[in-house]
């Protein structure tokens, strides 16, 4: 037991350091830093988190959704809606208190897990299909929850929901960065992972060995639904105004970029594709105002193209970052952990 409790330690502890010092960095250094770069380093965080837990059902499992910007709304607008509801009847609270923070990680809590529900529901029924049927359905889901936000008046509608109080700042967003990250490490370091990767590797020798495809699909897709649906409510309280059209197919697409570009199945790949493909739109917007050309998707695709043809499998393919340190440095790295 005690060697259980000294691994667990020894496993979350750098962890932890890690996100000390991004709260670090976001006491001391954040309020310095040009805005415009750091909202980039804000939506980059977000995307990370749409990529990891999109990888965790794509390349982990094996699926292909294609619906994740429709989870990143649930969350977005149910934990949007929320803290807004909470605030207009408790108007003396102050958003950066304690019961401010309190309310609004609760609020992020219940649109993960509203979104989590929904991927438990559509994942239910769908996901004994499998390849281009399932990412018929999934495409569909993300369109009729967009539909849906379409015509509730309550949370705005066509117009939108603005007024959302700014409560997301880089020190959270980076917080569940790293819990997302964390998460999807250690889940495929468990039996529950190796379930991920047998189905993915072959679904009918998985069931042979006394796997539930079913559930392990299911399990899947609801946890990359939650972390979804954490990100649109960081998303939500960053940016202070939600529109339906900011989660239509193409930000779906976009997440899915993020995955096939980091690789299937690579988590540093996915963080690193993240932040690739989220600086590199903003560079070329420089470029399409000095030229005054919009060169932007032109470019932005081509780029795309030549990555696919030249690394077929994405940066990484199935590996990790540390994988490629060569192999004396990495035995002595071993040995130390």
């Amino acid at each position: 037991m005690n060697d259980v409790t000294v691994f667990g330690i020894k496993a979350c502890w750098k962890w932890v350091v890690v996100i000390a010092i991004f709260w670090t960095f976001h006491l001391l250094v954040s309020d310095r830093l040009n805005p415009y770069i750091f909202d980039i380093i804000i939506y980059a965080g977000i995307n990370i988190i749409l990529a990891v837990s999109l990888n965790l059902v794509n390349g982990f499992t094996g699926q292909f959704s294609m619906g994740h910007a429709g989870f990143m709304s649930i969350g977005g607008y149910l934990s949007a809606y929320l803290t807004m509801l909470v605030f207009n009847l408790f108007p003396g609270i102050d958003t950066q208190s304690i019961y401010g923070t309190l309310f609004f990680l609760s609020a992020l809590f219940c649109g993960g897990l509203g979104a989590a529900v929904s991927g438990y529901l559509v994942g239910l029924p769908s996901l004994r299909l499998k390849g281009d049927y399932l990412a018929i359905i999934t495409l569909g889901f993300g369109e009729i929850i967009r539909v849906i936000i379409l015509n509730i008046e309550t949370i705005g509608g066509a117009r939108g929901l603005p007024g959302i109080p700014a409560l997301s700042h880089f020190g959270w967003v980076y917080t569940f960065v790293v819990l997302s990250i964390f998460t999807v490490w250690r889940l495929m370091q468990s039996p529950h992972g190796r379930a991920f990767l047998s189905v993915r590797e072959d679904e009918v020798a998985a069931e042979a060995m006394g796997v539930n495809t079913t559930k392990t699909k299911v399990r899947a897709f609801a946890l990359g639904a939650f972390f979804a649906g954490i990100a649109g409510g960081l998303f939500a309280h960053y940016l202070l105004y939600l529109n339906p059209q900011g989660f239509d197919f193409n930000k779906s697409f976009e997440i899915i970029i993020m995955v096939v570009l980091g690789g299937m199945g690579s988590i540093s790949g996915s963080v690193i594709a993240a932040v690739f493909l989220t600086a590199i739109r903003e560079a070329l917007r420089e470029l399409q105002q000095f030229t005054q050309i919009d060169f932007r998707m032109v470019i932005y695709s081509l780029m795309l193209i030549i990555l696919m043809l030249t690394r077929p499998n994405g940066l990484f393919g199935t590996k990790e970052i540390f994988h490629f340190i060569p192999l004396r440095r990495r035995s002595l790295h071993d040995v130390k952990a």
